[in-house]
């Protein structure tokens, strides 16, 4: 009679945990090894973090966005229709700001408005990925994915390396007709998934820059960005009503007449 297979199952299984019991704490010990050497600066900053960023790599399985994912639609200088754009920036009213009464918390903002365990930061993080984002288990969370900064062109891979900006601010939104609006309204601007130039993604770095200024103190480091990103500012304060100041509307100006001229 041939022996039964099941005893030899167990025995695997039996093995199987002994050594991953013995590779986790392997790379519990290394963990700590490469912490010390770090702490007193025997290895440059940041490599535990990068170690730990490459094992989570090889070692997390895939799990993708519930929905079909879709490469983010680009805006670039050549398909933008700056007829259509100079004809709604000529529409804008111009009126002297509102500069007072802002408070950051009066605009609640990555929220999980639709239930699905995803902040407005994460869907927007899933939508401009440029290629299929890998997610934490439960799918609420972005692990890495590939993103390139609308301002500078730079590329990204980490989550923590991104900021969400708002392409106009919301202070700046306050202050050009916001102050006026009900608090679901703030909110439907702060984690507004209804148009992709409402948020962008970028680098911290360069979202620190920019702050809360606008065309006229502030414009992407990437030459090739500022056309997309003048006409994605005339086209978001058009589609949420808001005024632009008289300064403002001479930079914004002077920056279209440029853009629709330049040869693409």
């Amino acid at each position: 009679m041939a022996p039964s297979p099941v005893p030899r199952l167990s025995t695997l299984t039996a093995r199987l945990r002994r050594l991953g019991r013995r590779v986790l704490l392997n790379l519990l010990l290394l963990a700590a090894v490469v912490w010390a050497l770090e702490h007193y600066h025997w290895l440059p900053r940041g490599t535990l973090k990068r170690g730990l960023t490459l094992v989570a790599e090889l070692l997390l399985p895939d799990f993708q966005a519930d929905e079909p994912w879709r490469r983010p639609r680009r805006l670039d200088a050549g398909s933008i229709d700056w007829t259509e754009v100079q004809t709604q920036f000529d529409a804008l009213p111009v009126q002297a700001e509102t500069a007072r009464g802002y408070a950051r918390e009066d605009w609640p903002h990555w929220l999980d408005r639709n239930g699905n365990c995803r902040t407005t930061r994460t869907e927007v993080l899933i939508r401009d990925s440029l290629e299929p984002p890998r997610l934490t288990r439960d799918g609420c969370h972005v692990l890495f994915g590939r993103w390139r900064d609308a301002y500078t062109g730079e590329e990204f891979r980490k989550p923590a390396d991104l900021d969400i900006d708002h392409r106009v601010p919301l202070e700046e939104a306050h202050n050009s007709g916001g102050a006026r609006w009900s608090r679901e309204r703030r909110a439907a601007y702060a984690n507004d998934l209804t148009d992709p130039n409402t948020l962008v993604v970028v680098s911290a770095a360069a979202n620190r820059s920019k702050g809360a200024k606008g065309p006229e103190d502030w414009l992407p480091p990437d030459d090739g960005a500022v056309c997309p990103y003048i006409a994605a500012w005339v086209e978001v304060k058009t589609h949420w009503s808001l005024s632009q100041d008289p300064r403002e509307r001479e930079a914004v100006g002077t920056l279209l007449r440029k853009c629709r001229t330049a040869k693409p």
